[in-house]
């Protein structure tokens, strides 16, 4: 084993076959099974593709809420029958990048050997969830790759590369936006090595406002800002309104409450049945909590003292508050978590680590076994078995939730960019 994880190769060549075989099974159970393996998804981004081959928007196909790069992306599955999955393969691809990148990052940040970042990097490169996910034809390894690259140009002082990471990422899917104000905050005079011995240390706000606008942290604000105002000015141009309304605008008043482990999940079911008869908007409210931990308390409290491991608690805290929380959004957090572990309580005491795990698959199965009920035996588990589940799921992300802060608050492990 030893000898497996100090090889790049051996360790690389497991993931990719990991996939392959993933990969083929499923070309199997599609053809041989009732119950696909192909995410419903996958088929909603190839239609799209093709309505944008045939010169159509990709919003006539209807549940299509994504930026159309991602159909351009997908071209090529609408040529024959034979390039239908190479929208699989390029997902999985995009796993094996962020792996890699999660290498650079473990060895320039916390100054790994080697191997042991390969150990690390192994949580995400031979997790079979993480594949599964890919191979079945979910977009989020291409999140990965961006937000770790992201991580990367941060810690390398690449700080326009980053600002195009950014901007890119918070057009292709929102949600990394958040890791915005950590950034910004961590990018200080000290980490970026710009501080002059005779800097102001007047407390007067103009000279603290000043200090605060360093170089970096206007360059990463002007090109991020700039690249996502282009890129949604282009699609604009192309795809007029429907592209905002399908984009951003559906995400804020959506109401979806199939194959959700949110505890919202129950009242948006409710809703979505008698909308308009809510008092309270709860579609556009449970941001509230959700936005003031992962893009404000979070990042405020932590940034500062360990990025990666911030920007792993501000993607736990979203996931988890989240209206609509599916098990494909469990990879945006698990792709930081080599950088958290290494010094992380949960591997220092065993026992409260198994304890974590076991406590988080058994609230998922938990939630599953209530939602074959429901979608397959056509039992109505909504109320009690479905919405305790939930509860139960979201009160163990609170507790995890709650060991990361910790453990990222109480013990800071200074990075320097290098």
């Amino acid at each position: 084993m030893l000898k497996f994880f100090s090889s790049p190769i051996l360790v690389f060549s497991s993931a990719i076959v990991l996939r392959v075989v993933l990969f083929f099974y499923g070309l199997w159970q599609d053809a041989n099974s009732p119950m696909k393996y192909t995410d419903i998804d996958y088929y909603v981004f190839t239609d799209a593709a093709r309505f944008t081959a045939r010169g159509y928007s990709p919003y006539d196909r209807e549940t299509y809420r994504y930026t159309p790069l991602l159909a351009w992306m997908l071209l090529p599955t609408t040529w024959s029958a034979t390039w239908f999955s190479f929208g699989k393969v390029l997902f999985a691809i995009g796993d094996i990048v962020a792996g890699w990148l999660i290498v650079l990052v473990l060895q320039a940040s916390s100054k790994m050997s080697t191997e042991r970042a390969l150990k690390f990097a192994s949580i995400w490169l031979l997790n079979p969830m993480v594949a599964t996910i890919s191979t079945r034809g979910s977009s989020e390894g291409l999140l990965g790759v961006m937000v770790i690259a992201l991580l990367w140009a941060i810690m390398k002082k690449r700080i326009y590369v980053a600002g195009l990471l950014l901007g890119l990422g918070v057009h292709f899917k929102i949600y990394p936006f958040i890791y915005a104000p950590s950034i910004i905050w961590w990018l200080d005079d000290e980490q970026v090595g710009s501080r002059k011995s005779g800097s102001s240390t007047k407390t007067d706000i103009v000279s603290q406002i000043k200090n605060f606008c360093n170089g970096s942290r206007i360059k990463i604000t002007v090109t991020s800002l700039l690249t996502f105002i282009i890129l949604n000015t282009l699609m604009y141009s192309i795809y007029g309104w429907p592209f905002l309304q399908h984009t951003y605008l559906h995400h804020v008043t959506r109401l979806d409450h199939r194959h959700n482990f949110s505890p919202y999940n129950t009242l948006l079911y409710l809703n979505s049945s008698a909308p308009g008869t809510s008092l309270i908007p709860l579609e556009s409210v449970a941001f509230i909590p959700q936005l003031f931990l992962s893009a404000f308390a979070l990042p405020l409290m932590l940034a500062k003292k360990d990025l990666p491991s911030t920007m792993l608690a501000q993607t736990f805290a979203f996931v988890s508050f989240n209206k609509v929380c599916t098990s494909q959004y469990f990879l945006w957090y698990m792709v930081f978590l080599p950088f958290y572990l290494p010094n992380s309580s949960l591997l220092a005491r065993k026992y409260l680590g198994i304890a974590a795990a076991s406590l988080w698959v058994a609230a998922q199965a938990l939630w599953l076994q209530q939602g074959f009920e429901l979608e397959f035996l056509g039992k109505s588990t909504f109320v009690p078995g479905l919405w305790l589940a939930s509860i139960l799921f979201f009160l163990t992300n609170i507790w995890i939730l709650g060991i990361i802060v910790s453990d990222v608050g109480s013990g800071p492990r200074p990075l320097r960019v290098k």
